[in-house]
């Protein structure tokens, strides 16, 4: 996709690209737990499917996680996630109101919609919930309007923002998820984004808990059936097209031993025959999550795993660990098997700067990896005088030659 550099739509997309791309940061690897399970998932009726555990970031099971398929109306998490952004960033506001363009005139009467009117005012609340709650292709539309300046824009930001945080399987090409051969994603993918979106906006989330909306004085339920059937689940989005199948990404928020504010899984489902099929399957998905799996907090945000040396600092160890709480995700009873490995990248040379990555903790289990994040510092070590720095290079060609 091209766009002039001289044409204004072309300047307030850069700027915004260049806003959520400096916002994101890349994920940690989703490592898979499911090598290790003792008791084998539920069968279920999906094409392609994944458990994820979030607040661990561990695959806990998974079927053709990485096989191509059309999201739907699953693409609204995406648009989602980028509207979050420039709320957020306060690039627009939930007060603010919004023309519609003609462009909303193309939702057809069959797809799902909020009943927006072009060039009719509507706030950018209103606009947020009938996309979330009602699944609007019209509020998507207005939306990216808005915070892209035009779709086509809007759409080259999703593709810039599935990149950044390691959608690897994904092109997008509408912001709702209409059938065209340059619109795919894999069931892994989306669990990536869910997580993303649950974690990056924590104040904007409970939207996909509300069980219905109201707008034009037409009243509009929820999608997922699993809000009413399940206290614990919270989200997140339905999907249908007759080449989609039946899409669900649900997820839940259960207490857990071990876990202070509960562990969150999240389901994604794609491709189910029937409606009724993709409940059942990801409400029996997150109760196997939760009876098969203990999830274990290894370090307090600020805990000193190790004190390795520094070289050519006014210190010569620094203190090092993690600056969150650290989780990790195992069959029950296995927990006592779970040892950490730590690697450093190099020897450590200051300057260090407080919460530089400076090594690699990897929890192993049965000689297999269960789990890995960074080591990080937890002070800033300045570097040395020159009498120091000297003496440290003659130590550290010593012991090369060691």
């Amino acid at each position: 996709m091209c766009f002039s550099p001289s044409s204004s739509s072309f300047v307030a997309s850069s700027s915004i690209h260049r806003a959520i791309t400096a916002a994101i940061v890349l994920p940690a690897t989703l490592v898979a737990a499911s090598a290790f399970a003792r008791v084998p998932p539920p069968d279920v009726t999906a094409r392609s499917w994944v458990l994820v555990d979030a607040t661990s970031n561990q695959v806990l099971a998974s079927g053709n996680q990485d096989e191509r398929s059309e999201p739907a109306s699953l693409t609204k998490l995406m648009t989602a996630y980028l509207v979050f952004d420039a709320l957020k960033s306060k690039k627009i506001n939930m007060d603010e109101t919004v023309m519609p363009s003609k462009a909303v005139r193309r939702v057809g009467t069959d797809e799902s919609r909020m009943f927006i009117e072009a060039n009719k005012p509507v706030t950018v609340h209103d606009l947020v919930y009938g996309m979330i709650i009602q699944s609007g292709n019209d509020a998507a539309i207005a939306l990216a309007e808005l915070v892209g300046d035009s779709e086509s824009n809007f759409v080259s930001l999703m593709n810039a923002a599935a990149k950044q945080i390691g959608m690897e399987n994904t092109h997008f090409a509408d912001v709702n998820g209409m059938s065209d051969p340059q619109h795919y994603t894999t069931a892994g993918d989306l669990a990536v984004l869910s997580t993303r979106l649950i974690r990056d906006f924590p104040e904007y989330y409970s939207i996909f808990s509300v069980k219905d909306f109201t707008y034009n004085k037409i009243k509009q339920p929820n999608r997922n059936r699993l809000l009413w059937i399940d206290s614990t689940v919270d989200g997140l989005k339905t999907g249908h097209t007759q080449a989609a199948g039946y899409c669900l990404i649900a997820t839940a928020k259960r207490p857990r031993d071990g876990v202070p504010d509960a562990s969150r899984l999240v389901a994604v489902m794609m491709g189910e025959p029937k409606e009724h099929n993709r409940v059942q399957d990801s409400l029996k998905m997150l109760n196997y999550g939760y009876t098969a799996y203990d999830t274990l907090r290894l370090y307090k945000a600020g805990q000193v795993i190790e004190s390795p040396r520094v070289y050519k600092g006014t210190e010569n160890l620094v203190q090092a660990g993690v600056e969150t709480d650290h989780y990790i995700t195992v069959p029950k009873g296995m927990g006592d098997k779970v040892k950490p490995t730590v690697t450093y990248n190099d020897t450590i040379v200051a300057p260090i700067k407080k919460g530089q990555q400076i090594g690699t903790v990897k929890m192993m289990a049965d000689g297999k990896e269960v789990a890995q994040f960074p080591l990080v510092a937890l002070q800033d070590v300045p570097q040395a005088g020159f009498v120091g720095r000297t003496w440290d290079s003659l130590l550290m060609m010593w012991q090369k030659k060691k």
